[in-house]
């Protein structure tokens, strides 16, 4: 059951081991290793619209970095089976996110959420946003219009995503954030201060120089070797789908309280 109010770090720890959120997660080593081979192999729809160059070549590079900043495991030889992400690295980058959304609440920034993840992490964007509104930052309100390859992007409570087919799409894809910047240019407004999201969103908004932070699970490595290269800010270690979307309210609280945009 989700924990009422605002946890404690110690009880927030727990939750997400006990839902799978950080811990032993669903995702098994096999799939992570994959997904580090075809990064290193060139594969761009892996890269989470990032230009990574010939930077991450060797596979065992990117598992380094995916030891170190998620969790998972570092034995090389350890092909099959249960992986990691460790609890105590999911709440460290909650914590600098809470940092970066507190400047941003300072300043009254203009901040754009997006989210491929939308089964997931859609509301702990939304509820992040309308913090950050109340706290005076400009939410912004993407063109009208917008579409790529994939389908036609969109804004839904406050969120751009993407749509195909009357459904909201998850996608890796750093295209539609790249239509949105596009199109605010292209109408003559300020692109944001500050890009919020996961996936190709935020590792296109950091590609492109905007200050970007997002989440990401532990087989996407590109934003964990973006945050390493300072491309991107923070990254936050989680899976980014678990069974209820619920799950996640106990840590968008503590992030909200830690940024200091709730009422005590």
């Amino acid at each position: 059951m989700p924990i009422p109010g605002i946890p404690s770090r110690a009880d927030l720890l727990v939750h997400l081991v006990r839902t799978r959120i950080a811990g032993e997660v669903a995702t098994p080593r096999e799939n992570n290793l994959s997904h580090y081979r075809k990064l290193a192999n060139g594969d761009r729809n892996f890269w989470l619209g990032l230009e990574l160059g010939d930077r991450w070549r060797d596979e065992q590079d990117v598992l380094a970095v995916m030891a170190e900043r998620c969790g998972v495991s570092d034995d090389p030889e350890y092909r099959y089976g249960q992986d990691t992400i460790d609890p105590e690295l999911t709440v460290d980058a909650l914590e600098r996110l809470a940092a970066r959304l507190r400047k941003a609440a300072d300043g009254g920034q203009r901040v754009l959420f997006a989210t491929g993840h939308p089964g997931g992490l859609l509301d702990v964007h939304r509820a992040t946003a309308a913090a950050l509104r109340a706290a005076g930052c400009e939410i912004v309100v993407i063109p009208d219009g917008l579409r790529t390859d994939e389908g036609y992007v969109m804004q839904f409570a406050d969120v751009a995503v993407l749509e195909h087919g009357a459904t909201l799409w998850h996608t890796h894809s750093g295209e539609p954030m790249k239509a949105i910047l596009e199109g605010l240019e292209g109408e003559g407004r300020p692109l944001p201060d500050l890009v919020v999201a996961d996936h190709g969103w935020a590792g296109c908004a950091g590609q492109l120089g905007i200050d970007s932070v997002g989440y990401a699970d532990c087989n996407d490595p590109a934003l964990f070797i973006a945050e390493a290269e300072g491309t991107v800010q923070v990254t936050v270690p989680l899976d980014d789908h678990v069974a209820s979307p619920r799950h996640y309210d106990p840590l968008t609280a503590y992030l909200l309280h830690a940024a200091g945009l709730t009422e005590d």
